[in-house]
């Protein structure tokens, strides 16, 4: 175990295999993700993500178990984007300025690239199936985010405020994204979703600061 102070270990750097698979996963991800945006999920198959991504179909299942799979994972980078962005944030720091950043994370991407990422949240928020694995998820980063809460506060993870907290942070990012998503799609666009979630934490600050054990 390194001493008080040492610095951290690098990780190693990845194998050109590791880099070629990442190359691979993140081409089909992206191919897929905007073949579902423009044709619709249903109406894409497996056999036509691969033949526009360059690759077999059995390449394919070898990263991937169905196509569902490739909005969850795309789900869960979100997520986990969120949880480590609060992780990083200083000790001391005000519960909602540390939530907000952390939900502004992905926000901020989608934000960065609205021709990317627009088609894909408007895909996943209007279709049924694609909705109700993404509330999955959120339910999973709630839970997440409310024992990251509890142990930079030191509360009670059992307590209430935890998951209240939590779950407030992730309503207000959800709401977020449905607005720019309707904003968009009514011709809109200038609505900016970094505005609409400092906008939204304006009004759930003075709540998220009110801890209580």
């Amino acid at each position: 175990m390194p001493a008080p102070g040492a610095p951290t270990p690098a990780l190693p750097a990845p194998t050109l295999a590791q880099r070629k698979r990442q190359l691979v996963a993140t081409e089909l991800t992206e191919t897929a993700l905007q073949l579902f945006a423009h044709k619709g999920f249903e109406a894409v198959t497996v056999d036509e993500v691969a033949t526009a991504a360059g690759v077999s179909k059995r390449t394919f299942f070898r990263y991937f178990a169905s196509k569902e799979d490739v909005v969850v994972q795309f789900l869960a980078g979100m997520g986990a984007d969120i949880r480590t962005a609060l992780a990083a944030r200083p000790a001391g720091e005000r519960p909602s300025a540390a939530l907000l950043h952390a939900v502004s994370v992905p926000l901020a991407a989608c934000g960065d690239h609205p021709e990317r990422t627009l088609p894909v949240v408007r895909l996943i928020l209007g279709t049924p199936a694609l909705l109700a694995r993404f509330l999955e998820h959120e339910a999973g980063w709630r839970e997440e985010l409310a024992g990251e809460l509890a142990a930079r506060l030191g509360l009670d993870p059992a307590g209430l405020y935890p998951p209240l907290a939590a779950g407030m942070a992730l309503t207000a990012f959800e709401t977020v994204l449905c607005r720019w998503s309707e904003d968009a799609g009514s011709g809109g666009g200038g609505v900016d979703p970094l505005a609409l979630i400092a906008e939204a934490f304006g009004v759930l600050a003075p709540a998220l600061d009110a801890v209580r054990e």
